[in-house]
């Protein structure tokens, strides 16, 4: 039997000399991140997947919309009566499906339905994006200064969250419809019409949708206060305000993300339910809630005109929570569904 040099020994198991690592031995020990391992946690799960790749369509539609309403591909006011029968009712089967109008037209109105649901995309989504926007910055920073001040601001803001969710929301939101709409124009000169009644909507959404999210916050922010680079930044020195966004709101990230993706759909529901009740947008500009509320009257007679844009709401919102339910999941391994 050959006797294996020693040399050869100290090359294959012994540390090189010189110092430098050796380029195997790195590639094998090589960490990932927590970004990367949330990622590859996230990719795993197909369904989470699918419903990312729907949200980014949607939110693609609703970019491209009002510069497709300009070029006049998507005309969403243009009545169209000739595609109308003496009963007002659209021409031809399943509600007047056509080439040029693949989702058929209104009854009584002849408009395109593509269009309208198209736009109307366009409309909820960025009300529901302002008014989680709002309520999150709201409830964020009411959350840090309740969890990490502590004593007789953590107990007044907490009667603030008490106070704000023991209100019943629908009833607040038919009550302070008219004088809410008449501050915000006559007082605050907002502009009347549609940018009035969208005002009205963000803020009442977020008015009654931060407690939660304050809640949610609260809870992160008494787990991160005792942590050591928070003791640390006292030592130093640190300022309020310095903690609060500096040291205190970076750590929080994970949960606000996940909040605001499950956020944004209820809030594209609460925009189709004020609608139906009449304080949100009114026609002939179009919101899904306002296409979904006039198709009610023609459900019975022009199905495919009902469904379009209840379809649209149901898909949009659970592939919302799913894609929220698959983040949480990816960021928080010990949690479960």
């Amino acid at each position: 039997m050959t006797a294996t040099p020693v040399s050869n020994l100290q090359s294959e198991h012994l540390p090189d000399p010189t110092g430098h690592p050796d380029e195997s031995s790195t590639a094998v020990i090589a960490g990932k991140s927590p970004t990367r391992l949330a990622y590859e946690r996230f990719r795993k799960d197909k369904l989470s997947m699918i419903s990312f790749f729907v949200v980014v369509l949607y939110v693609l539609a609703a970019i491209t919309a009002p510069f497709l309403v300009k070029l006049g591909v998507l005309d969403p006011t243009g009545f169209n009566q000739d595609l109308l029968n003496e009963f007002t009712l659209p021409k031809g089967r399943f509600g007047g499906i056509s080439w040029s109008h693949p989702l058929g037209v209104e009854p009584g109105t002849g408009r395109d339905v593509l269009s309208r649901v198209w736009l109307g995309t366009t409309l909820s989504l960025t009300l529901s994006l302002l008014a989680s926007a709002l309520a999150m910055g709201i409830g964020t920073v009411l959350g840090i200064v309740a969890g990490f001040t502590g004593g007789w601001v953590d107990g007044l803001i907490g009667r603030a969250i008490d106070l704000t969710l023991s209100f019943p929301s629908t009833l607040m939101l038919l009550a302070l419809s008219a004088p809410m709409y008449a501050f915000l124009t006559q007082s605050l000169h907002v502009p009347s019409g549609d940018f009035g009644w969208a005002t009205y909507v963000v803020v009442f959404l977020a008015l009654f949708g931060w407690p939660s999210i304050a809640r949610l916050i609260r809870g992160q922010v008494l787990s991160v206060r005792e942590r050591d680079f928070v003791d640390a930044a006292r030592l130093f020195g640190a300022s309020r305000r310095r903690m609060y966004f500096k040291e205190i709101l970076p750590n929080l990230w994970a949960p606000l993300l996940v909040s605001f993706t499950l956020t944004l759909p209820l809030y594209i529901s609460a925009e189709a339910a004020l609608s139906y009740l009449g304080v949100s947008i009114k026609p002939p500009t179009p919101t899904l809630g306002n296409v979904l509320k006039y198709s009610l009257d023609f459900a019975q007679f022009d199905f495919v005109f009902f469904f379009a844009p209840a379809f649209a709401i149901a898909l949009i919102v659970v592939c919302f929570n799913l894609f929220g339910d698959g983040l949480r999941d990816a960021l928080d391994p010990k949690s479960n569904r």
